[in-house]
């Protein structure tokens, strides 16, 4: 799936896009804003959706001078489940979260990174998520973690993961010689452990 444009799972058009972005926003929007946030579209075709979602009633159009401000109508029976999908990058954040805490072996740190931490995830991208292994554990545990997350975490998605790991000896004592690991401090959304942490570790060993 496209974690960035999450209603694509059920209608790749301009029609889901619309709706992901009156649903993350309480606010009302023109068809130029709209049109600002998603650049890829014109302007024509986005007035056309709205005119059809305000159709459907699933969007509330009123008349601003010379202009329509369109917001989405969140009493709607459809609105819940148009929230909830258009909120799955943090369900799925969450979701990982958990697990990771569940973990009999939890990671010192953990991030996702890549194209679906920039927001350009595809239906062919791989998820990347980086893993940095504590010291002294054992081998075979911390194998099967990762290999059930992988799997789970296909699954949940239906995207192939591709888990970068790091020792955590490893990373203090030669991350700085791993551009990764600068790419995952400036774009990785942390899902275990402190982002400061792996920041610290970057900057002891750069000065």
């Amino acid at each position: 799936m496209e974690l960035s444009r999450p209603l694509s799972t059920i209608t790749p058009t301009l029609d889901g896009d619309v709706l992901a972005v009156l649903a993350r926003q309480d606010a009302t929007f023109t068809t130029g804003a709209l049109h600002r946030v998603l650049t890829q579209y014109s302007e024509e075709g986005i007035r056309r959706v709205l005119q059809r979602l305000t159709r459907q009633g699933i969007v509330h159009s009123a008349r601003v001078g010379n202009a329509y401000s369109y917001r989405l109508n969140r009493d709607h029976l459809a609105a819940e489940h148009i929230i909830k999908l258009a909120d799955l990058m943090n369900t799925f954040l969450t979701r990982l979260t958990e697990r990771l805490e569940a973990w009999d072996i939890r990671p010192v740190y953990a991030a996702v990174f890549g194209s679906a931490a920039r927001g350009s995830m595809t239906t062919d991208s791989d998820l990347d998520l980086l893993l940095v292994r504590p010291k002294d554990v054992p081998d075979e545990l911390w194998a099967a973690q990762v290999d059930r997350l992988v799997e789970d975490v296909s699954r949940w998605i239906g995207n192939d993961v591709r888990p970068l790991q790091f020792g955590e000896a490893q990373i203090v004592t030669s991350g700085r010689e791993e551009p990764v690991l600068r790419d995952v401090l400036s774009e990785g959304l942390t899902v275990a452990g402190s982002r400061a942490w792996l920041s610290q570790q970057l900057r002891k060993r750069s000065t």
